[in-house]
């Protein structure tokens, strides 16, 4: 994959020197780290490009700089930049049953970007909200795998066994990620890794880069639970809606088997991860509370922000992408 087009100083800086050896040249520092906007596009391209070299790395850039110590104090700077928004504008709850609760009754007037999918939107809208997601789907449930390390027990065994369906149960045609590429080809996308990365908004940046962030850090294991607890809570009807708009919307069956599939996989994965993962590393360690319900609390956060811009660009009539398909 090739580096990204730069966004600003901090991330044109970081591009350039990803392209030489680690060592040879200056990486970002001073104000462009400790003053970025948090959720801003120049912060959120230089974290995704420095979480990209722990996936699947980009031509032309030595893998030495994976482990660079200089670049790894860069990302933790722009790491405290975003995690302390979080923790200040996301936290609104502090059990994870009460941040929960909203999770698991399905409105009857959603509003959000599947509903308007299934009821109004047409095939651009459609492809544009799948070239968004493309940044998370096409590693789907890769960022989530480094948790498993990090619990014991039962939970260990739950979230394994949801990881493997995730993975295909053994097939390889059947990784979700796969399946995902079938449906971009379905709607005349490229399904390239990253292809879209250029043209995605700062907002879907932040929402794969809190999966990275979290699944990094063992001591937010706990917060990495509540958001996958909240991503498998929420798959299964917001799939059946974005199936439902594909067939109206006339597109072929590759399209419509991605969230097909997820639709009925992800109501038993919601029972899992609630009961078993969550359920249990809670029990054996309590104190992870707190940071369960902020896992669950940031990862509603984030997505609300990304639907609020892309319904707003559409109301307008503008394509939500930076560079429009």
């Amino acid at each position: 994959m090739p580096l990204a087009a730069g966004r600003g100083e901090l991330s044109t800086t970081l591009i350039d020197a990803l392209v030489h050896q680690p060592g040879a040249v200056t990486l970002p520092a001073g104000r462009s780290l400790t003053e970025a906007d948090p959720y801003g596009d120049d912060l959120q391209l230089a974290l995704f490009l420095c979480y990209e070299l722990h996936y699947q790395g980009f031509s032309g850039v030595d893998d030495a700089w994976e482990w660079d110590p200089d670049l790894l104090r860069v990302r933790q700077a722009l790491e405290r930049r975003f995690l302390d928004a979080l923790r200040s504008e996301a936290t609104a709850h502090h059990d994870p049953e009460d941040a929960l609760a909203g999770l698991l009754v399905e409105p009857a007037d959603g509003t959000g970007v599947s509903h308007h999918l299934r009821d109004d939107g047409e095939l651009w809208q459609m492809r544009e909200y799948i070239a968004h997601r493309s940044l998370y789907q096409l590693k789907e449930a890769d960022p989530h795998v480094w948790v498993i390390p990090r619990l014991r027990g039962r939970a260990k065994a739950a979230m394994a066994a949801v990881e493997y369906d995730e993975f295909g149960a053994g097939r390889g045609e059947r990784v979700h990620a796969e399946l995902f590429a079938d449906l971009m080809v379905d709607l005349a996308l490229d399904p390239t890794y990253n292809h879209y990365l250029d043209a995605t908004s700062a907002r879907m940046l932040a929402v794969v880069n809190m999966m990275s962030l979290l699944g990094l850090r063992r001591s937010l294991r706990g917060a990495l639970v509540g958001h996958f607890a909240t991503v498998e809570i929420t798959s299964s009807p917001a799939s059946d809606r974005l199936a439902q708009a594909l067939r109206r919307m006339g597109a072929g069956e590759a399209a419509v088997f991605f969230y097909t599939e997820h639709v009925e996989a992800d109501a038993v994965h919601e029972q899992v991860v609630r009961h078993e993962v969550v359920g249990d590393l809670l029990k054996r360690e309590p104190a992870l509370a707190a940071d369960v319900a902020f896992g669950i609390d940031a990862t509603v956060f984030l997505e609300d922000r990304f639907a609020e811009e892309v319904l707003g660009a559409w109301r307008d009539g503008r394509s939500s992408l930076r560079v429009p398909l």
